[in-house]
This record gives structure tokens, sequence and C-alpha cells, in this order.
């Protein structure tokens, strides 16, 4: 359950209880020492006792944002090792949790490994193969909309209203788009 000696302790912050359980197995097989949160508050009442060098946190949990749950991780430990696990990838939640102290940002599905791996990436690459193709009107409305919620908090209500739209207009175009 070490590596050279330290114990390698896992926070799951993840709404989703399939998926908590499923990462925790998962992680327990690769000796971490697992420990789960379904909310911003369970991981407040959490790090009381627990301080734990890694992290995976779902952007979403129960309508609100995880990006919480980062900022109060990173501020418990400026070193902890954060990946955040998100449905719903955009630049600008992708950023915002960057400055939150996340180390690594990966769009669901992704599995142990692929968390494993962010885990290792300490440091920008150089090299990530840059975009050519040009943005579209439609991943234009797309990223707006995702700095909008990230903005309300990830209210689905106060997002529309910030939009100008219906927020049944909304909750439509988010499941149109949503990563599983």
């Amino acid at each position: 359950m070490a590596e050279h000696g330290v114990e390698k302790l896992l926070l799951i912050v993840e709404d989703d209880e399939s998926l908590a359980r499923t990462l925790k197995r998962s992680f327990e097989r690769r000796e971490y020492r697992v420990l789960t949160a379904a909310s911003h508050d369970d991981v407040v009442e959490l790090l009381k006792t627990e301080s734990p060098g890694f992290a995976v946190v779902d952007l979403k949990l129960n309508g609100a944002s995880g990006l919480a749950c980062v900022q109060t991780l990173h501020a418990h430990d400026e070193d902890m090792n954060i990946v955040v696990l998100t449905g719903f990838a955009s630049i600008a939640t992708a950023v915002e949790a960057i400055k939150l102290g996340a180390r690594h940002y990966l769009a669901k599905p992704s599995n142990t490994d692929d968390i494993e791996k962010a885990f290792g990436k300490t440091e920008g690459d150089t090299d990530v193969e840059l975009g050519t193709r040009p943005s579209t009107i439609k991943t234009l409305e797309w990223e707006r909309i995702q700095q909008t919620l990230a903005d309300a908090d990830f209210n689905i209500s106060e997002a529309a209203r910030r939009l100008g739209i219906h927020r049944r207009t909304l909750a439509r175009k988010l499941l149109k788009r949503q990563v599983k």
C-alpha cells in the first residue's frame, strides 16, 4: 500500500455512488488508500482528519460546482495532486480548475489509467498538438454556455437568465452535448 514507504492516499469526490465505488476499487488494486466524498461539505469534514496527496474531483456534484472542492483541497495542501473529471468539458471550466489548483482536467469517460497518467503530469507540454480547425459557431456557443454555467455556479436557471434564453432551452442544449 506504499510507494517507497510512503502511503498513497487518494480522495475521490464524486456524487455518483457507482462511479465512486468503481474508481475506489480500481485505485485500491493499485495500492492507494482511498477515501470518498460526495459533496464540498464532505470534503471539508474529511480534511479535518485526513491529508490526501491525490484527489479526483467531479466537476458537477448534485448541481453544485466541484470547483469549490478544488479550491478547498488546494488551500489545504498546495502540493496535492488534483485531477478534475467531468462530463461537461469546456475550455472555461478547464481554465478555472487549473487556476484554482487542479493539475489536470479530464473529460469522462476516463479510466484509472488516464487518471493515474494525469497524476504523473506535473509540467505543461510544449509539444501538445495545436488544433488547426477554426472554431464553429456551435463550438463558440457551447463555450459561452459553459462559461456562463461556471459563472453561475452551475445553476441552470441563473445561467439561462444571464444568457437571455429560456431555462428549458438551455437544459435541452446541455442534454444534446452532454459527454457521458
